[in-house]
């Protein structure tokens, strides 16, 4: 019988940014408008020179200007847009230069806080600019005089918004129009920390001096029961602590909550940055020397380092009156705290998997 082959995973495959999308999209309708080009694909450069060609699944007169799409590819990223048809509507004008409108399916800015104003087309400062460079320099090209006015558009972007931080940022009516590379790469997770810098930048903008970093539904039903906290307030930041801790060094608050079950906790303790289990694991030999500590006898430390879980070792420790909890709070309010700045008041509570404490460091205050 012949040897089974090893498998020889693939590279994850690169795509492109809802930004490129739109650059491409309102370059050829805006070339359809001026030398009567009708594209089904189109090449644009991106903002660190690169040339790429994306295919276009139309591209015709419509109303009074022109229009055409793409469908977002974001390669092997898990992106909420990955599927989507991106369209650009494209009308000349008189006034020059290029301005933004939000289509159907793209959002509006209503608070402040976020780097565009509030009654802003949610389309970023990248993409506006890659938008802008192509149709000028097609002006250029063509002796057009005149000026652009692009409207934007995403197919159930909408709904899609509602699956993305947007209605927790104020970005209401759509998605966002983003990108800083113009390439999607796979599991860069840049996305999702912007999206939790922004959420830190909104809440603090409007006056929300506590905030509480949640690692998902269960710990933000934690901090709304502790604190009566609103939603702007909510920062969902799923696994990725560092980017809160980090972006607080520039943006300080008054008061910081950490919440998140007691496994995640404890790995925040251990002086991990991202408590994703690809990036770190839980230390059991660790939670047994705290629990020595506290006072665990040598069978219980021998036990907690055989557990099979986190949660088994708390409720051993637990059941034998070693608040373990509480302990590895404190270990991860000192590590969070040696990230701050000095003037940020953290707390961590850990809690079980129905959201009950099991554990806090640095008070209710």
């Amino acid at each position: 019988m012949r040897a089974e082959t090893a498998e020889q995973p693939a590279p994850l495959r690169s795509g492109y940014t809802t930004g490129s999308c739109a650059t491409a999209t309102c370059l050829a309708a805006a070339r359809l408008l001026l030398d009567g080009e009708v594209s089904d694909a189109v090449e644009i450069v991106l903002p660190k020179g690169r040339q790429v060609q994306m295919r276009l699944e139309f591209c015709r007169p419509f109303a009074d200007g022109a229009e055409a799409g793409t469908i977002k590819d974001a390669g092997d990223d898990p992106d909420v847009t990955h599927g989507a048809l991106v369209f650009s509507r494209v009308r000349l004008t008189t006034e020059t230069g290029v301005q933004f409108v939000a289509g159907p399916g793209v959002g509006t800015v209503t608070r402040p806080g976020l780097v565009l104003n509030v009654g802003e087309p949610a389309i970023n400062p990248v993409p506006r600019k890659m938008i802008s460079e192509h149709l000028l320099q097609l002006a250029d090209k063509t002796g057009y005089t005149g000026g652009f006015e692009v409207t934007l558009c995403v197919e159930g972007g909408e709904a899609l918004a509602l699956k993305t931080m947007n209605p927790r940022l104020g970005i209401l009516g759509g998605l966002s129009i983003l990108g800083t590379s113009g390439i999607v790469r796979p599991f860069s997770c840049a996305a999702y920390i912007a999206s939790i810098h922004q959420g830190i930048d909104v809440a603090k903008t409007n006056g929300y001096l506590h905030i509480a970093a949640c690692t998902g539904n269960a710990s933000e039903d934690t901090m709304r029961r502790v604190y009566n906290l609103p939603e702007i307030a909510l920062i969902e930041m799923g696994d990725f602590v560092g980017a809160v801790l980090k972006h607080l060094r520039k943006v300080p608050v008054d008061k910081l909550s950490i919440c998140g079950g007691f496994g995640k906790i404890s790995k925040l303790a251990a002086g991990h940055m991202d408590l994703h289990s690809r990036h770190s694991s839980i230390d059991l030999p660790q939670l047994a020397k705290w629990a020595a500590t506290l006072g665990a006898d040598a069978t219980l430390q021998q036990a907690i380092r055989e557990a099979n879980t986190s949660q088994q070792a708390l409720a051993m420790a637990s059941a034998a009156g070693i608040a373990l909890g509480d302990e590895v709070c404190r270990h991860a309010r000192a590590f969070a705290r040696s990230v701050v700045p000095a003037q940020v008041h953290v707390e961590v509570f850990a809690i079980d998997r129905q959201g009950g404490i099991v554990g806090q460091a640095g008070g209710c205050e």
